[in-house]
């Protein structure tokens, strides 16, 4: 049977249960943190992790995947804690987070030698831990295609390739990078079925949809209560077309909660989202679009079976 890596070792994919595939226990500019740690308190990042975590649990959630990598402070320890504390199954991810530039460290370095990186995460272990990726991230934002974000994308690739990981992206529809990113992982090599273009539900083209489905990927329906870029209500109306249309079994919903963001003032957060959290989509999101005519079968084809065949 196959296996996926948790923070507590290898996991059946049966065992998956209801799975949200999109969210972050703690996002932190890593570059702030390392020169003024003063600015964080752990103990507060923790508690909201463990209430965010616990809210989902207690509606029914097992497994979570966080794709926070490099650029975003990924911290396995951290993550360990979060999971032994709530019995929660969190998968943890390798990669890199960045819309234009690399370190110069991978700069002066090619694709290859940040795919062996990515790889010894899969393979031995995330910062010295024996907590091991399950899955790759990387990301386009409307900055484009840059250099330094294409070089991160054939390294994905090829680690992907290697180790036989899925790969989630972070997209931009607005700019159509979910079609660049495919572009890329295609020319690579990649089977488009271990794919996720991550924020497709950003947008409700259902032509830019449609042409991205076209290319063989899975699409994350997967940042409801960030209102501000689309309303849930929109986001809705475009997975219950989706559905009709036969798109179930390509979809995932999730929420992309960050249950600390340091990139705004936590006020500020609460204020823009007040339904950002991980007790939407089940508390709220799934109710309501039942109520439209959305069956049971479908909820779980995108929340139990397609996790375990992207991430099995």
């Amino acid at each position: 049977m196959a296996q996926v890596q948790t923070t507590a070792g290898p996991l059946d994919v049966e065992s998956l249960g209801l799975t949200l595939v999109h969210e972050h226990l703690r996002i932190r500019s890593e570059q702030v943190v390392a020169q003024f740690p003063h600015i964080y308190d752990d103990d507060h990042e923790f508690e909201r992790a463990l209430d965010q975590v616990n809210r989902a649990k207690a509606l029914g959630v097992t497994t979570i995947c966080e794709p926070t990598v490099m650029g975003n402070g990924r911290d396995a320890r951290f993550a360990q804690r979060v999971a032994e504390e709530t019995g929660m199954q969190i998968v943890l991810s390798t990669g890199i987070y960045t819309y234009h530039y690399l370190p110069a460290h991978f700069q002066n370095r090619d694709e290859d030698y940040m795919a062996e990186l990515f790889v010894r995460d899969i393979e031995i272990g995330i910062q010295g831990t024996d907590v091991k990726a399950g899955f790759l991230k990387c990301c386009t934002d409307e900055h484009g295609m840059t250099p330094d974000v294409e070089k991160v994308l054939r390294a994905v690739a090829r680690a992907s390739k290697q180790t036989g990981r899925p790969i989630m992206t972070h997209s931009h529809p607005a700019s159509g990078s979910g079609l660049q990113q495919m572009g890329i992982f295609m020319e690579e090599g990649v089977d488009p079925a271990k794919v996720m273009i991550g924020h497709t539900g950003d947008t409700d083209s259902l032509h830019y949809i449609e042409t991205l489905l076209a290319m063989g990927p899975y699409i994350g329906m997967d940042r409801y209560g960030i209102d501000i870029i689309l309303p849930t209500e929109r986001r809705n109306a475009t997975l219950l077309e989706l559905v009709r249309r036969g798109y179930a079994d390509r979809m995932f919903i999730s929420q992309d909660t960050c249950c600390t963001i340091d990139w705004y003032p936590e006020e500020l957060v609460a204020e823009m989202a007040p339904n950002w959290h991980m007790g939407y989509v089940l508390g709220e999101v799934i109710p309501g679009l039942m109520e439209q005519g959305l069956e049971q079968s479908a909820v779980d084809q995108m929340l139990l079976e397609n996790p375990k065949r992207w991430l099995g």
